[in-house]
């Protein structure tokens, strides 16, 4: 009895898998409607797989049915919370509904995943990307807020400073005519706030921080024998395309021969953290 009921489970993985070949097979014949009706059917023979549920959300995503995409998602994290793609299109959802910091979360959790499998593939490129759009577009979301909560509390100050020095006698200049201790800390004041919105305002970000084909911020900088350092995506692409050299300094050059650029990787990520207007791609 429990040798049939064993085999009748197996038989049903069995069926489940089958409709997630075909449901494979529409995907990538772009018959989406198709493909989410064999994940659904995989579904229902199988609910505790958690790709089955991927791949009916990527379905979704394709779609834009982005409700759908985020319930996906979410059920098949609930089975596996390893799941590089429940996270990536988890936030892509989040993304779509401008919840800019828990998509930021699922992005990251993504990249994470990824970097512990030692996994280079093309994927951790598009999460980059939605990534910094995440990030980009909450800080845009915020900056108008925090400008004005910085101009109140800049004029807060101002009238704490002069209330201060108005009660204590010192806010006329000195007889002599110099500068008195009110004067001072009135300029002073006003260096730390001017400081603080030009380091939330975009600027140009420094040429050390880019890459010199793309001419955007780094993300995974390799630097090559003759010292120049560039985007890796970017350059290994060169090196498939063009040829096995330099694109800068012309010299013959193999994929083997990079090296990560830590120092970079580290001062983007600093320069990144003080600046998050930065994330805009070009």
């Amino acid at each position: 009895m429990a040798a049939a009921e064993e085999d009748g489970g197996s038989g049903v993985a069995r069926q489940a898998e089958l409709r997630r070949a075909e449901g494979n097979a529409c995907f990538r014949k772009a018959r989406l409607g198709a493909a989410i009706d064999c994940y659904t059917e995989a579904i229902a023979l199988c609910p505790g797989v958690a790709v089955y549920w991927v791949n009916r959300g990527l379905c979704h995503f394709r779609r834009k049915d982005w409700a759908r995409v985020e319930e996906d998602s979410r059920r098949a994290l609930a089975l596996d919370d390893a799941s590089v793609k429940g996270h990536y299109l988890l936030g892509c959802a989040l993304l779509e509904k401008e919840d800019c910091a828990l998509a930021v979360k699922e992005f990251d959790k993504a990249l994470d995943l990824l970097k512990s499998s030692s996994s280079r593939d093309k994927m951790a490129e598009d999460i980059w990307q939605v990534l910094a759009k995440a990030k980009y577009l909450d800080w845009e979301k915020h900056s108008t807020q925090r400008v004005w909560k910085m101009q109140s509390l800049r004029e807060a100050c101002e009238n704490a400073l002069q209330e201060h020095h108005f009660l204590s006698g010192t806010l006329s200049e000195d007889s002599d005519g110099r500068t008195n201790e009110y004067s001072e800390q009135c300029k002073l004041l006003s260096e730390v706030f001017t400081n603080a919105i030009l380091a939330d305002t975009p600027g140009d970000v420094p040429d050390y921080l880019c890459c010199q084909i793309t001419f955007e911020i780094f993300r995974d900088p390799v630097i090559t024998p003759s010292g120049v350092t560039y985007e890796r995506t970017i350059l290994l692409e060169h090196l498939r395309k063009v040829g096995n050299f330099d694109p800068v300094t012309r010299e013959p050059l193999k994929e083997h021969q990079l090296v990560p650029n830590l120092a970079i990787k580290e001062a983007v990520q600093a320069y990144l953290k003080e600046h998050s207007w930065a994330y805009k791609l070009n």
